[in-house]
């Protein structure tokens, strides 16, 4: 799944989000959740929108991007 072909670089990578996969574009070691701003490692990345090109750290953040009043307030 993680494109490693040599070092991974530091600070965040630039990720072309494939189906099923992605595509290192440019080395680093996270990626940041297009909700939440949270770093992601890419080693634990597994969220992301094809079409949008951005990534999630946790499902209820797919879930805010996509459909914003689905989740209710815990509470």
């Amino acid at each position: 799944m993680l494109n490693k072909f040599g070092p991974s670089g530091h600070g965040e990578a630039q990720v072309q989000y494939l189906d099923g996969d992605f595509r290192v574009i440019s080395p680093g070691t996270y990626v940041r959740c297009a909700v939440t701003d949270a770093r992601i490692p890419l080693d634990e990345l597994k969220y992301w929108s094809v079409d949008l090109q951005e990534a999630y750290a946790v499902p209820s953040a797919v879930l805010q991007r996509h459909f914003p009043g689905a989740l209710k307030p815990q509470g």
